[in-house]
């Protein structure tokens, strides 16, 4: 534990969950996209959506989805500047069932070239948050580490795949989950890294017989 498991983030209020965790799972999202955003339809779910105006949880995430940080004092006018910049974005309920988190929001996010995002993520507390879902698949990652997820059909060699680029690429697994719709279906894996992937090694994964789709979290400033 350390002091900001205590005091919490240093943030524009007046909530570590509904604001700052709101605001980063806008930047998460923001990342995972991997360009910029110019539309995003956004479902609040539980206590988001029951008390996420009063608490500015919608102006958190449109801000944290511009890339401002926790403590950007532009966070309550980012209605305003997502408006000049361009980008499209709406709000909506939506009820996630009994199992999600609940201060829980869906992201329907497109970038500027026309790649499509969906995510829903949870703020837990602190302002610390969880990636639940990606284009449907679990995913459950903190977004504290590089985090490599990697989508593609559920057949033998993928995993020796990836893990043996990371390997030579000098790239230390920290954690690794497994996903799969079916048995021969769909599969994802999400792996926490140590380092940073390279992007010719992410290149070189999109190329790869079987693999659907890569998408990467990084922690390098823009």
């Amino acid at each position: 534990m350390n002091i900001f498991n205590i005091i919490g983030p240093v943030m524009v209020g007046p909530s570590s969950s509904h604001t700052a965790g709101a605001v980063r799972i806008g930047n998460a999202c923001r990342k995972l996209l991997g360009e910029k955003v110019r539309k995003a339809d956004i479902y609040l779910h539980g206590s988001f959506r029951r008390t996420g105006r009063g608490h500015g949880t919608d102006r958190a995430l449109l801000a944290g989805l511009m890339g401002f940080a926790v403590d950007d004092p532009r966070i309550p006018d980012s209605f305003s500047y997502a408006e000049k910049a361009g980008l499209l974005f709406s709000f909506h309920g939506i009820d996630l069932g009994e199992e999600a988190h609940p201060n829980s929001v869906k992201l329907e996010l497109e970038s500027v070239s026309g790649r499509k995002l969906s995510i829903v993520a949870s703020s837990v507390g602190g302002g610390s948050i969880l990636i639940n879902e990606i284009d449907g698949l679990s995913a459950n990652f903190s977004g504290e580490l590089p985090t490599l997820i990697v989508h593609n059909l559920d057949q033998p060699g993928h995993v020796a795949e990836v893990t043996s680029m990371l390997q030579h690429k000098s790239v230390n697994i920290a954690t690794m989950q497994l996903y799969r719709s079916g048995r021969g279906g769909h599969a994802v894996m999400v792996i926490e890294c140590d380092q940073e992937v390279p992007k010719e090694s992410l290149d070189w994964l999109e190329h790869l017989e079987g693999v659907e789709k890569v998408t990467y979290y990084s922690l390098a400033e823009d």
